[in-house]
């Protein structure tokens, strides 16, 4: 079976959180699909969008695993994002949340070789 991921973050201001998501993604959306919409690719198939909902915007909560998470935070930092917080569980998975201005959540996660 494929599997496609499409998750959403739904925003109060398009162009604020547009300019947020570019700092965190590093780079611009891949598509517009509308004027109220951006897309980013993170990997084939597995992919990212922010839409203009006030109605829902702040009720996001993602967390993309990655191969290297440190060099993912310093790039955000050098990019004027820092995150709003650092975990690692017992099991010593690390996950990093970064919040955008409406109260989304999107973290980052790192699992033990």
């Amino acid at each position: 079976m494929a599997v496609v991921l499409f998750a959403g973050v739904p925003v109060n201001d398009f162009a604020v959180a547009l300019a947020w998501y570019e700092r965190l993604f590093g780079s611009p959306p891949a598509s517009f699909p509308h004027d109220t919409e951006a897309v980013w690719e993170l990997a084939e198939h597995r992919l990212v969008f922010v839409v203009q909902r006030p109605e829902h915007a702040g009720h996001a909560m993602h967390t993309v695993i990655v191969d290297d998470l440190d060099a993912l935070v310093a790039e955000a930092a050098q990019r004027g994002l820092e995150p709003a917080k650092d975990e690692t569980y017992g099991n010593g998975v690390r996950k990093t949340t970064f919040v955008d201005p409406d109260g989304n959540e999107i973290g980052f996660g790192a699992v033990p070789g």
